[in-house]
Protein backbone atom coordinates (compact mmCIF):
# COMPACT_ATOMS: atom_id res chain seq x y z
CA UNK A 1 0.00 0.00 0.00
CA UNK A 2 1.24 3.39 -1.00
CA UNK A 3 1.67 5.69 1.37
CA UNK A 4 -0.86 7.87 -0.81
CA UNK A 5 -3.16 5.62 -1.11
CA UNK A 6 -3.71 4.86 3.07
CA UNK A 7 -4.33 8.86 3.65
CA UNK A 8 -8.00 8.30 2.89
CA UNK A 9 -10.78 11.26 3.73
CA UNK A 10 -11.82 9.37 6.48
CA UNK A 11 -8.42 9.58 8.18
CA UNK A 12 -8.26 13.41 6.85
CA UNK A 13 -11.05 13.64 8.86
CA UNK A 14 -10.43 12.11 11.93
CA UNK A 15 -6.99 14.30 11.76
CA UNK A 16 -8.92 17.38 11.74
CA UNK A 17 -11.33 16.23 14.55
CA UNK A 18 -9.01 15.41 16.83
CA UNK A 19 -7.46 18.84 16.39
CA UNK A 20 -10.31 20.91 16.32
CA UNK A 21 -10.95 19.01 20.02
CA UNK A 22 -7.65 20.40 20.96
CA UNK A 23 -5.04 17.36 21.27
CA UNK A 24 -2.09 18.14 20.29
CA UNK A 25 0.13 16.79 17.45
CA UNK A 26 1.92 14.72 19.41
CA UNK A 27 -1.59 12.74 20.73
CA UNK A 28 -2.77 12.55 17.45
CA UNK A 29 0.77 10.69 15.96
CA UNK A 30 0.80 8.58 19.27
CA UNK A 31 -2.78 7.32 18.95
CA UNK A 32 -2.03 6.88 14.96
CA UNK A 33 0.80 4.26 15.79
CA UNK A 34 -0.71 2.69 18.64
CA UNK A 35 -3.69 1.63 15.69
CA UNK A 36 -1.06 0.34 13.50
CA UNK A 37 -0.11 3.07 11.33
CA UNK A 38 3.58 3.12 10.08
CA UNK A 39 5.32 6.10 11.70
CA UNK A 40 6.33 7.63 8.17
CA UNK A 41 2.45 7.45 6.92
CA UNK A 42 1.19 8.82 10.35
CA UNK A 43 3.50 12.02 10.21
CA UNK A 44 2.72 12.58 6.26
CA UNK A 45 -0.62 12.46 6.76
CA UNK A 46 -1.00 14.54 9.71
CA UNK A 47 1.26 17.16 8.17
CA UNK A 48 -0.47 17.26 4.96
CA UNK A 49 -3.76 17.25 6.33
CA UNK A 50 -3.08 19.99 9.14
CA UNK A 51 -1.39 22.33 6.57
CA UNK A 52 -4.45 21.81 3.76
CA UNK A 53 -6.82 22.30 6.67
CA UNK A 54 -5.13 25.47 8.47
CA UNK A 55 -4.37 27.00 4.55
CA UNK A 56 -8.37 26.95 3.91
CA UNK A 57 -9.02 28.25 7.09
CA UNK A 58 -6.61 31.38 6.47
CA UNK A 59 -8.24 31.63 3.21
CA UNK A 60 -11.66 31.25 4.84
CA UNK A 61 -10.91 34.46 6.99
CA UNK A 62 -10.36 36.93 3.90
CA UNK A 63 -13.59 37.79 2.63
CA UNK A 64 -14.91 37.62 6.31
CA UNK A 65 -16.32 40.93 8.46
CA UNK A 66 -13.82 42.50 10.51
CA UNK A 67 -13.62 44.37 13.50
CA UNK A 68 -14.37 47.96 12.18
CA UNK A 69 -14.71 51.42 13.90
CA UNK A 70 -17.48 53.92 12.34
CA UNK A 71 -15.33 56.62 10.40
CA UNK A 72 -17.67 57.94 7.53
CA UNK A 73 -16.92 61.30 7.05
CA UNK A 74 -13.64 61.65 8.58
CA UNK A 75 -14.76 62.27 12.26
CA UNK A 76 -12.20 63.93 14.37
CA UNK A 77 -14.10 62.48 17.52
CA UNK A 78 -16.48 59.16 18.40
CA UNK A 79 -18.64 59.48 21.04
CA UNK A 80 -19.14 55.78 22.64
CA UNK A 81 -21.48 54.80 24.93
CA UNK A 82 -21.18 58.71 25.88
CA UNK A 83 -17.26 58.46 26.13
CA UNK A 84 -15.69 61.02 23.66
CA UNK A 85 -12.65 59.13 21.54
CA UNK A 86 -10.56 61.39 19.18
CA UNK A 87 -9.72 59.64 16.11
CA UNK A 88 -5.68 60.43 15.75
CA UNK A 89 -4.60 58.79 13.09
CA UNK A 90 -6.46 56.42 10.01
CA UNK A 91 -3.97 54.04 7.74
CA UNK A 92 -5.65 51.54 5.69
CA UNK A 93 -3.06 49.39 4.90
CA UNK A 94 -2.10 48.13 7.25
CA UNK A 95 -5.31 49.12 8.85
CA UNK A 96 -3.98 50.81 11.99
CA UNK A 97 -6.12 53.67 13.91
CA UNK A 98 -4.74 55.55 16.92
CA UNK A 99 -7.62 56.82 19.43
CA UNK A 100 -6.95 59.65 21.81
CA UNK A 101 -8.94 59.54 25.48
CA UNK A 102 -10.09 55.79 24.69
CA UNK A 103 -9.77 55.01 28.35
CA UNK A 104 -9.58 57.83 31.20
CA UNK A 105 -6.95 58.32 34.42
CA UNK A 106 -9.21 56.40 36.67
CA UNK A 107 -10.01 53.72 34.23
CA UNK A 108 -5.56 53.69 33.76
CA UNK A 109 -5.33 53.46 37.08
CA UNK A 110 -7.30 50.89 38.37
CA UNK A 111 -6.52 48.44 35.55
CA UNK A 112 -3.01 48.66 37.02
CA UNK A 113 -3.53 48.57 40.59
CA UNK A 114 -6.28 45.40 40.12
CA UNK A 115 -3.62 43.81 37.76
CA UNK A 116 -0.10 44.55 39.55
CA UNK A 117 -0.43 41.62 42.69
CA UNK A 118 -0.95 38.76 39.43
CA UNK A 119 1.78 39.89 37.69
CA UNK A 120 4.66 37.33 36.25
CA UNK A 121 6.86 36.87 33.63
CA UNK A 122 5.02 37.25 30.00
CA UNK A 123 4.95 33.97 28.10
CA UNK A 124 4.26 33.79 24.10
CA UNK A 125 2.60 30.86 22.53
CA UNK A 126 4.37 28.14 21.70
CA UNK A 127 3.48 27.19 17.88
CA UNK A 128 4.54 23.44 18.18
CA UNK A 129 1.98 22.57 20.87
CA UNK A 130 -0.79 25.22 21.08
CA UNK A 131 0.92 26.22 24.98
CA UNK A 132 2.93 28.69 26.28
CA UNK A 133 5.96 29.28 27.80
CA UNK A 134 8.42 32.68 29.02
CA UNK A 135 10.35 34.02 25.66
CA UNK A 136 13.46 36.24 25.44
CA UNK A 137 11.96 38.14 23.01
CA UNK A 138 9.12 39.08 25.55
CA UNK A 139 10.57 41.04 28.62
CA UNK A 140 7.40 42.06 30.20
CA UNK A 141 5.73 40.87 33.05
CA UNK A 142 1.67 39.87 32.91
CA UNK A 143 -1.46 38.54 33.49
CA UNK A 144 -5.02 38.01 31.93
CA UNK A 145 -8.15 39.22 33.48
CA UNK A 146 -11.27 36.84 33.16
CA UNK A 147 -13.52 38.79 31.27
CA UNK A 148 -15.75 40.63 32.40
CA UNK A 149 -13.85 40.13 35.81
CA UNK A 150 -14.06 43.42 37.65
CA UNK A 151 -16.89 46.10 36.84
CA UNK A 152 -13.73 48.28 34.92
CA UNK A 153 -12.90 45.16 32.52
CA UNK A 154 -16.67 44.92 31.85
CA UNK A 155 -17.46 48.60 31.07
CA UNK A 156 -14.11 48.87 28.92
CA UNK A 157 -14.77 45.41 26.67
CA UNK A 158 -18.32 47.25 26.24
CA UNK A 159 -16.55 50.23 24.68
CA UNK A 160 -14.25 48.03 22.94
CA UNK A 161 -17.14 46.47 21.50
CA UNK A 162 -18.95 49.19 20.52
CA UNK A 163 -16.27 51.13 19.32
CA UNK A 164 -15.10 48.12 16.71
CA UNK A 165 -18.56 46.54 16.00
CA UNK A 166 -17.61 43.49 17.37
CA UNK A 167 -19.19 41.16 19.78
CA UNK A 168 -18.22 41.14 23.16
CA UNK A 169 -17.74 37.17 23.31
CA UNK A 170 -15.54 37.47 20.42
CA UNK A 171 -12.60 39.03 22.72
CA UNK A 172 -9.81 37.17 25.21
CA UNK A 173 -10.11 38.36 28.49
CA UNK A 174 -7.94 41.85 29.03
CA UNK A 175 -4.25 41.23 29.32
CA UNK A 176 -2.29 43.71 31.46
CA UNK A 177 1.60 43.93 30.78
CA UNK A 178 3.98 46.38 32.47
CA UNK A 179 7.80 46.90 30.67
CA UNK A 180 10.57 48.04 33.11
CA UNK A 181 14.23 50.29 31.73
CA UNK A 182 15.11 47.85 28.68
CA UNK A 183 12.15 45.31 28.65
CA UNK A 184 10.64 45.26 25.25
CA UNK A 185 8.78 42.82 22.56
CA UNK A 186 10.52 42.20 19.55
CA UNK A 187 8.41 42.49 16.07
CA UNK A 188 5.59 39.63 15.54
CA UNK A 189 2.73 38.81 14.37
CA UNK A 190 -0.49 38.40 16.61
CA UNK A 191 -2.07 35.87 14.29
CA UNK A 192 -1.68 32.45 15.01
CA UNK A 193 0.75 31.11 11.78
CA UNK A 194 -1.52 28.35 9.98
CA UNK A 195 2.29 26.55 9.38
CA UNK A 196 2.58 25.64 12.57
CA UNK A 197 1.34 22.44 14.31
CA UNK A 198 0.13 24.03 17.16
CA UNK A 199 -2.04 26.12 16.01
CA UNK A 200 -5.49 24.03 15.37
CA UNK A 201 -5.57 23.17 19.15
CA UNK A 202 -5.22 27.23 19.89
CA UNK A 203 -8.07 27.76 16.91
CA UNK A 204 -10.09 25.85 18.64
CA UNK A 205 -11.20 28.27 21.44
CA UNK A 206 -12.37 30.91 19.08
CA UNK A 207 -10.92 30.52 15.69
CA UNK A 208 -8.35 33.25 14.85
CA UNK A 209 -7.29 36.52 15.68
CA UNK A 210 -8.37 38.90 13.70
CA UNK A 211 -7.84 42.27 15.31
CA UNK A 212 -5.90 43.88 18.09
CA UNK A 213 -6.34 46.96 20.23
CA UNK A 214 -3.53 48.40 22.62
CA UNK A 215 -4.41 50.48 25.54
CA UNK A 216 -1.42 52.43 27.22
CA UNK A 217 -1.97 52.94 31.28
CA UNK A 218 0.63 55.22 32.02
CA UNK A 219 3.37 57.56 30.42
CA UNK A 220 6.82 56.41 30.03
CA UNK A 221 9.59 58.75 30.58
CA UNK A 222 11.39 57.81 27.51
CA UNK A 223 10.81 54.90 24.87
CA UNK A 224 8.41 51.88 24.82
CA UNK A 225 6.68 53.00 21.52
CA UNK A 226 4.68 50.60 19.72
CA UNK A 227 6.35 49.90 16.28
CA UNK A 228 4.86 48.35 12.93
CA UNK A 229 8.14 47.66 10.74
CA UNK A 230 6.98 47.33 7.59
CA UNK A 231 5.48 50.70 7.11
CA UNK A 232 7.97 52.78 9.52
CA UNK A 233 5.02 53.74 11.72
CA UNK A 234 5.47 53.89 15.62
CA UNK A 235 3.15 54.92 18.04
CA UNK A 236 4.19 56.96 21.26
CA UNK A 237 2.85 55.37 24.38
CA UNK A 238 0.29 58.23 25.76
CA UNK A 239 -1.57 57.26 29.11
CA UNK A 240 -5.00 57.05 27.81
CA UNK A 241 -4.51 56.57 24.15
CA UNK A 242 -5.14 53.12 22.58
CA UNK A 243 -3.69 51.95 18.86
CA UNK A 244 -5.88 49.35 16.88
CA UNK A 245 -5.17 47.15 14.27
CA UNK A 246 -6.65 44.54 12.27
CA UNK A 247 -5.49 41.85 9.75
CA UNK A 248 -7.84 39.76 7.35
CA UNK A 249 -5.85 36.96 6.87
CA UNK A 250 -3.22 35.33 8.82
CA UNK A 251 -0.44 36.34 6.39
CA UNK A 252 2.23 38.76 6.27
CA UNK A 253 0.60 40.71 3.56
CA UNK A 254 -1.67 42.04 6.15
CA UNK A 255 1.66 44.36 6.97
CA UNK A 256 0.98 44.23 10.74
CA UNK A 257 3.82 43.24 12.01
CA UNK A 258 4.43 45.28 15.49
CA UNK A 259 6.92 45.25 18.12
CA UNK A 260 7.39 47.07 21.61
CA UNK A 261 10.35 49.12 21.22
CA UNK A 262 12.86 49.13 24.22
CA UNK A 263 11.98 50.96 27.30
CA UNK A 264 14.21 53.98 28.02
CA UNK A 265 13.37 55.39 31.36
CA UNK A 266 10.51 54.79 33.59
CA UNK A 267 8.16 51.84 32.85
CA UNK A 268 5.09 51.01 30.45
CA UNK A 269 2.39 49.03 31.20
CA UNK A 270 -0.48 48.15 28.49
CA UNK A 271 -3.87 46.45 28.64
CA UNK A 272 -3.98 44.74 25.35
CA UNK A 273 -7.61 42.94 24.08
CA UNK A 274 -7.44 40.31 20.96
CA UNK A 275 -10.23 39.80 18.68
CA UNK A 276 -11.47 36.67 17.49
CA UNK A 277 -13.29 35.22 14.43
CA UNK A 278 -15.87 33.26 16.73
CA UNK A 279 -16.94 33.27 20.06
CA UNK A 280 -13.79 32.81 22.02
CA UNK A 281 -14.09 29.79 25.35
Amino acid sequence: MTTHAAITPELRAWIVAQAQAGFTPEDVLAAMRGSGWPEDVAIEAMESTLSDHLQAQGRAIAGRPLPEPSLQGAPGTVVVDGHPVKVLLSMKLPRVVVFGGFLSDAECDELRALAEPRLARSETVVNETGGSEVNTARTSDGMFFGRGEFPVCERIERRIATLLNWPVSHGEGLQVLRYRPGAEYKPHHDYFDPAHPGTPTILSRGGQRVGTLVMYLNDPVRGGSTTFPDVGLEVAPVKGNAVFFSYHAPHPSTQTLHGGAPVREGEKWVATKWLREREFR
